[in-house]
């Protein structure tokens, strides 16, 4: 377990900006013509207020950036009524078991809670991990593809 991991705000560190959007299009973007990593940056760099949606969070293992998550008004067209989510969650595969996505989670449920939201929902292919931080089911789409909904309080 990485037990100094450090999160911080991403656009407290800018210069990583380009580094996070390219592990958000590396991951889960770059067999989809939706995104380029320049507009994945474009967008992480609209998050400039801690206290709002939208939110990016960067985990530091000393000052070596090591993983990140968002807080984003919606990340399914066919759901609006679903807001806001938890998206895309990445950590280095050499950091991964270590207890780094954990952490990333329960910072970015605190600080949705400190804004008043209840409820988080987010789209995984792994709902074990998720449901280990106490996220539950709340709509199967294919067989190995849910949506789950994560009480902040």
């Amino acid at each position: 377990m990485i037990t100094d991991c450090q999160i911080a705000d991403l656009f407290q560190h800018p210069d990583h900006i380009p580094l996070v959007a390219q592990w958000i299009y590396d991951e889960f973007w770059a067999d989809k013509e939706a995104f380029t990593p320049e507009a994945l940056a474009g967008l992480l760099r609209t998050a400039t207020d801690p206290r709002e949606v939208p939110l990016s969070l960067l985990a530091f293992d000393g000052d070596q950036p090591v993983g990140t998550v968002n807080l984003i008004e919606n990340d399914d067209e066919n759901r609006p009524h679903l807001r806001p989510w938890l998206a895309a969650l990445y950590v280095l595969p050499e950091c991964r078991n270590r207890g780094v996505g954990s952490q990333l989670v329960r910072a970015l449920k605190g600080r949705a809670d400190a804004m008043g939201i209840d409820n988080l929902y987010l789209g995984t292919d792994n709902p074990g991990f998720y449901e280990r931080l106490g996220a539950q089911a709340h709509e199967q789409l294919a067989e190995d593809f849910c949506i789950m909904r994560l009480s902040t309080g």
